[in-house]
């Protein structure tokens, strides 16, 4: 304390202090999160689809493996991004931009934006570059809540699902939809009726120019109140001193060596550029790793440098590679079927069908994806469990069947804010636990839910 009086808090930073000091005293890990989960889950589909436990094991262990394609692609949104982060032109590029901002809410506020815009044009992307932007930050701005700006850096990725890499409207732009919405659809929905609609287009941008400004909202006024980060913490690795040319081994002289990554950086680049030619602005996970990757190979410029960075990096990957298998078994008991045909997932489904009206029905589409999401993380594993349930409803009440897989979509997005899942590469960036940034989360939930369902239920 500084001996400065304390000034009375207002009920919004009382909420959001209360919000944030539960989630630090109360939530666990994020694999004690995952492991309780799924013992949860493991209860839940015993109780509600009538399954032997032994039936429910079984679902769990078939899917624990189910996402290790995936966990590789997020190992490497994190290793590959963050490499690419120390190289020293990209950190001369984020310095810049880190010298725009002079206060700490101007520091939210930029982060949350910067965030918001990457994570649009890719998800992967946005949540690599919201926390290291975030990071060059903390270094330069006095008295910034490091807690919030990593939250605030996360809090972009709502928006995902809104833009040009969201999962669910590119699937139903491909076509062949028939067999996974249950026969509700036979032909493919074209992104101006999804991304490009004038309903989404307006959440977006209701989100994107809001949210900075609630995040910064929740910066603590009280010094004494705010939490900085430790210097060590943001340390970048250190550069080794080169070895003198003449004391250098053949294979010292190989390492450090520019030609190598100058060979690759060629290849990979034609590659890329080629790739972009004939498939156009197609901006998947796999090209995003790639130019991560090739970019970072030759701004390190030798592979001595280049070892060390992405060594250092790769420290940070401990959480995904533990944590994803026990998500992907949560993700199988949630799908796995009774003899009967049900499964947790779609009971829940079939529960909001059955209250919904043709006013209701969107926003309850909504609200049933926000919470199957809790445990289906994956955009594509939800829209296997809700498109043949939602999509059939949504055309026998008349409704437009775009608008309903955007609900889906949204939902999908929206309890990211309180699911560690997503959360972790940028943690491991932040080198932070998820009770750290769960609280603000919470109050991103609020505000963003209630925009997102008034605007499926009246736009």
């Amino acid at each position: 304390m500084n001996g400065n009086i304390k000034r009375n808090k207002g009920l919004f930073e009382r909420i959001t202090t209360l919000s944030v000091n539960l989630m630090q005293k109360y939530l666990p890990d994020a694999f004690i999160f995952a492991a309780v989960l799924t013992f949860i889950v493991f209860i839940a589909a015993i109780l509600v689809t009538k399954q032997s436990p032994l039936a429910v094991v079984n679902h769990w262990g078939n899917g624990i493996w189910s996402l290790l394609s995936f966990s590789m692609q997020m190992v490497m949104v994190l290793v590959a991004g963050h490499t690419l982060a120390t190289a020293p032109l990209f950190k001369q590029l984020l310095s810049k931009l880190s010298d725009i901002p002079k206060t700490p809410k101007q520091s939210i506020v930029a982060v949350s934006f910067v965030s918001g815009i990457a994570c649009l044009i890719n998800w992967g992307f946005g949540l690599v570059i919201g926390a290291i932007y975030a990071r060059e930050l903390a270094k330069k701005i006095e008295n910034l809540d490091y807690r919030l700006l990593i939250a605030s850096a996360y809090s972009g990725f709502l928006l995902w699902h809104g833009g040009i890499s969201g999962s669910i409207p590119l699937t139903l732009a491909s076509g062949n939809l028939e067999k996974v919405t249950a026969g509700a659809l036979g032909k493919a929905i074209p992104t101006t009726q999804t991304i490009f609609s004038s309903y989404n287009l307006i959440i977006v941008a209701i989100l994107l120019l809001t949210l900075p400004f609630l995040n910064a909202a929740m910066h603590p006024k009280n010094i004494e109140d705010v939490v900085t980060v430790n210097p060590e913490i943001l340390k970048d690795v250190e550069v080794k001193k080169a070895i003198p040319k003449e004391k250098m081994t053949p294979g010292d002289r190989i390492e450090n060596s520019c030609v190598i990554n100058m060979l690759v950086g060629i290849l990979g680049y034609t590659y890329i550029i080629n790739y972009f030619i004939n498939n156009g602005i197609d901006l998947n996970l796999n090209i995003v790793n790639l130019i991560f990757l090739v970019t970072a190979i030759v701004l390190h410029k030798t592979p001595r440098n280049l070892l060390d960075s992405f060594g250092e990096a790769a420290k940070g990957s401990a959480g995904i590679l533990l944590q994803f298998p026990f998500y992907a078994g949560v993700m199988g008991i949630m799908v796995g079927k009774s003899v009967g045909g049900e499964s947790l997932a779609g009971v829940i489904s079939q529960i909001f069908v059955s209250i919904s009206t043709s006013f209701s029905f969107p926003a309850l589409t909504f609200l049933s994806a926000g919470l199957v999401n809790f445990f289906i993380p994956s955009g594509g594993g939800q829209w296997a469990v809700q498109a043949p349930i939602m999509m059939p409803a949504s055309n026998a009440l008349g409704l437009d069947a775009a608008k309903t897989a955007m609900a889906i979509s949204w939902g999908d997005a929206w309890t990211n804010m309180i699911q560690p899942f997503w959360a972790l590469p940028a943690l491991a960036i932040a080198k932070l636990g998820a009770r750290d940034i769960m609280g603000y989360g919470i109050i991103i939930l609020v505000y963003s839910g209630i925009i997102i369902t008034l605007s499926l239920t009246f736009l």
